[in-house]
C-alpha cells in the first residue's frame, strides 16, 4: 500500500490502457469486452450458480412456498438491484478493478476493496472443491450400472439397504443404523470421511486429480484476460440453461411431479410473521447476486464508457431470480417422483446444498430409465454452473491485483504468470479439502470465510460511502453521463436510507441468531477449529478499519485535513457533462454572468467533479 501525500503532492496515475512513452517496455492495453453480449454472459455466469439450483428452491418450500417471494422481492428491490447497479457502475465509470476503483472514488474506503478480494480468495479455494466432486460423479456415471444405485460394492457396509419398490416401507423404516447405497457412495467412496477435523487422514488421489483438472480448465479460461473469458462464457453461461431445460422437461413428465411442484409453491402466509423467513430472503439475495465481493466492479471495468449499465443490471437481476424460480420446478418435480417411488413424504427427501447435488438427486436419477444419461446431464450442468462462477471470480482477483501495479503486471506475460501463481497456491491449499477430513475443512470455509455478516458489513459500508461521502447525486450524474439519463429515483433513496438500514438490521439479527457451526448438526468442532473460522471472517472484515487507520496515520496534516483529503475522489476521473458545462462557463466568464450565477456554477463544479 503506497504512502499518500498531502493535497499538494497528488501523483498523476496513468489511465488504464495507456502506453509508456519512455524507452522502457510498452504496457499492454487493459482490454475491453469484445461485445456487450460477452459482458452479459460473463456476469450471468458469475451470478447464476449452484445456489440457484440447490439453495433457493429449498428456502422457498421451507419458508412458506409462494409467500417467500414477498420478502425475496422486497430485498431484491431495496438491496439487490441498488447494490448491483452501484458496483457495476463504479467499475465502468473508473475502468478499474475492485480495489483501485475505491481508491479513486474514496481513498479512505480502499480497504473495502482489499476485504472483498480476501473473500474472493477464500471462495476460490473452497468453491472449486464442488467441481472436483462433480467431476468424480460425472466420470462415475459412465458405467453399466451407476455405482451409487446398489449395495454390494467394496465400500458398502453390512447396514447398506437398497430402497426399491418391492419393499418400500420396510426399507425406509428399517433399523436406525441402516444406510442407503447413495449415501455410502458419497461418504465412503468419494470422501472416505474421517471422524473429525483433527483426523486429516490420507489424500484422496482421485479427488485431487479431479481438482487439478478443474484448476487447469479455469486457468485456460481466463489466461488471456477478457479476450479468452469473453469467448468461453458463450459455452459455460448458456449450456447450463440447455441442461436445465432438458432436466425440467424430463422432471415434469415423471409420475409424482405435480405433487412435488405443489409442495414447492404451496403458500403458507403465516410464515411471513417469522423473522427467519425475511433473514433467509435477504441472505439469498446477497449470496446469489455476487454483490460485495468486487466481481461486478471488475467485470464492469471492461465495459465501454457509454455502455448502459443500468439496463444491464436490471436484466441480469431478473435473469438470476428467474433462473432460481425455474430451477425449483426442475428440482421439486424430480423430488416428487422420488417421494412417490419410495412411498414417503417429500419433506423426508428434500435437502439443500451438497446433500441435494450428491445424495438426493443421484438417488432420484438412479430410479429413472437411462439413469446414466440423466446423471451425466445433471453433473455437466453442476460443473458448468460452478465453472464460470469460479473462473470469473479468478478473473476479478487477477484484475484487482494487476490494476494495483499496472506498470509491472501489464508487461509481457506477467499477468499470465500472476494467474498461474494464484491458481497453484489455491490448488495446494485446496488439497486439504480432498483428504479424508477435508469435508470438515470445507464447511469451515463455507460457514465462516464467506460469512453473510461480512457481506452485510461491506454492503452497509458501500452504501454509506457512495451515498454520504462521494454523493448519491454525484454518482447519478456519472451514470447519466455514461448512459444519457438518470436511473429510477428509488435506487438513490435505497443507497441513502433503505439499504443501510436493512443491512444493519439484518447484521444485528445475524449476530443475535448466531450459532457455532456443527457438522451434520451433531459434530462439534474443537476450539481451534472455531478460532480458524473466525480468523476467516475477521481477516476480510477488519481490513476496512485497519486500512482507514493506516491511511490516517500516514497522511500529513490535521485530522480534518486528513479526512478531507482521503474523502476526495481522484482528479483523473471522467467529468460529468454538468461539470464540464459549468467549468466552461466559468472559464469563458461572459459579461452577463453575475456573482450569484458564478457562485452556483462553482458549487456545481465542487459537487459533481473531483474536489
Amino acid at each position: 500500500m503506497e504512502k499518500v501525500g498531502g493535497p499538494e503532492l497528488q501523483c498523476k496515475i496513468p489511465l488504464p490502457g495507456a502506453l509508456l512513452t519512455q524507452s522502457g517496455p510498452v504496457l499492454q492495453e487493459r482490454g475491453q469486452w469484445g461485445s456487450k453480449l460477452e459482458f452479459l454472459l460473463a456476469v450471468a455466469g458469475q451470478i447464476v450458480g449452484l445456489g440457484n439450483v440447490w439453495r433457493f428452491p429449498y428456502l422457498c418450500y421451507k419458508n412458506g412456498g409462494g409467500v417467500f417471494f414477498i420478502p425475496y422481492i422486497v430485498f431484491l428491490i431495496t438491496c439487490g438491484i441498488p447494490l448491483f447497479l452501484l458496483e457495476t457502475s463504479i467499475g465502468q465509470y473508473t475502468s478499474q478493478g475492485s480495489i483501485t476503483c475505491w481508491r479513486k472514488i474514496c481513498p479512505l474506503f480502499e480497504g473495502m476493496g482489499y476485504g472483498c478480494q480476501v473473500v474472493v480468495v477464500y471462495s476460490s479455494i473452497y468453491y472449486i472443491i464442488i467441481l472436483a466432486w462433480a467431476f468424480f460423479y460425472l466420470f462415475s456415471s459412465f458405467s453399466s450400472e451407476l455405482p451409487w444405485a446398489s449395495c454390494g460394492h467394496t465400500w458398502n457396509t453390512d447396514t447398506c439397504r437398497e430402497f426399491d419398490r418391492q419393499n418400500l416401507t420396510a426399507n425406509w423404516t428399517s433399523a436406525g443404523n441402516s444406510t442407503s447405497p447413495v449415501k455410502e457412495f458419497w461418504e465412503r467412496r468419494v470422501l472416505n470421511i474421517s471422524s473429525g477435523v483433527d483426523e486429516v487422514g490420507s489424500l484422496r488421489w482421485e479427488l485431487a486429480l479431479c481438482l487439478l483438472l478443474a484448476w487447469i480448465i479455469c486457468y485456460f479460461c481466463v489466461w488471456k484476460g477478457v479476450k479468452s473469458t469473453g469467448k468461453v462464457v458463450y459455452l459455460t453461461a448458456t449450456f447450463p440453461y440447455v441442461m436445465l431445460v432438458v432436466l425440467l422437461i424430463r422432471g415434469i413428465t415423471l409420475p409424482g411431479a405435480i405433487t412435488g411442484i405443489i409442495f414447492y409453491l404451496y403458500p403458507d402466509p403465516s410464515r411471513l410473521a417469522d423473522p427467519q423467513v425475511w433473514m433467509d430472503a435477504g441472505t439469498q439475495i446477497f449470496y446469489s447476486y455476487a454483490i460485495c465481493i468486487g466481481c461486478l466492479a471488475s467485470l464492469g471495468s471492461y465495459n465501454k464508457y457509454n455502455n448502459n449499465c443500468y439496463k444491464d443490471s436490471l436484466y441480469l437481476c431478473l435473469l438470476n431470480s428467474g433462473t432460481s424460480f425455474v430451477a425449483g420446478f426442475a428440482i421439486f418435480s424430480v423430488l416428487g417422483f422420488m417421494a412417490q417411488e419410495q412411498g414417503v413424504p417429500i419433506s423426508l427427501v428434500a435437502e439443500s446444498g451438497p446433500g441435494l447435488a450428491f445424495i438426493v438427486y443421484p438417488r432420484a436419477v438412479s430410479m429413472m430409465p437411462l439413469p446414466q444419461l440423466w446423471a451425466a446431464c445433471f453433473f455437466i450442468m453442476v460443473i458448468m454452473l460452478g465453472l464460470d462462477s469460479q473462473f470469473v471470480g479468478l478473473e476479478s482477483l487477477t484484475t484487482a491485483i494487476s490494476d494495483l501495479y499496472p506498470f509491472f503486471f501489464q508487461q509481457g506475460h506477467r499477468r499470465k504468470f500472476l494467474l498461474l501463481v494464484i491458481s497453484m497456491v489455491c490448488f495446494l491449499i485446496g488439497l486439504s479439502m480432498v483428504t479424508e477430513g477435508g469435508l470438515y475443512v470445507f464447511q469451515l470455509f463455507d460457514y465462516y470465510a464467506c460469512s453473510g455478516m461480512t457481506l452485510l458489513a461491506f454492503a452497509f459500508l458501500q452504501s454509506v460511502c457512495i451515498a454520504w461521502i462521494y454523493g448519491a447525486d454525484r454518482l447519478y450524474d456519472n451514470i447519466e453521463d455514461m448512459i444519457g439519463y438518470r436511473p429510477w429515483p428509488l435506487i438513490k433513496y435505497c443507497w441513502c436510507y433503505i439499504t443501510p438500514l436493512i443491512c444493519s438490521a439484518t447484521f444485528v439479527f445475524s449476530l443475535v441468531k448466531y450459532t457455532p457451526l456443527k457438522f451434520n448438526n451433531s459434530y462439534v468442532y474443537p476450539w481451534w477449529g472455531y478460532a480458524v473460522g473466525w480468523y476467516f471472517t475477521l481477516s476480510s472484515t477488519l481490513l476496512v478499519p485497519l486500512c482507514m487507520i493506516y491511511k490516517l496515520m500516514t497522511t500529513p496534516g490535521s485530522l480534518r485535513q486528513k479526512l478531507r483529503f482521503l474523502c476526495r475522489a481522484s482528479a483523473d476521473l471522467p467529468m460529468s457533462r454538468k461539470h464540464k458545462e459549468a467549468e466552461y462557463a466559468l472559464k469563458s466568464k461572459p459579461c452577463h454572468l453575475n456573482d450569484q450565477q458564478e457562485h452556483e456554477l462553482k458549487h456545481i463544479c465542487k459537487e459533481t467533479g473531483p474536489l
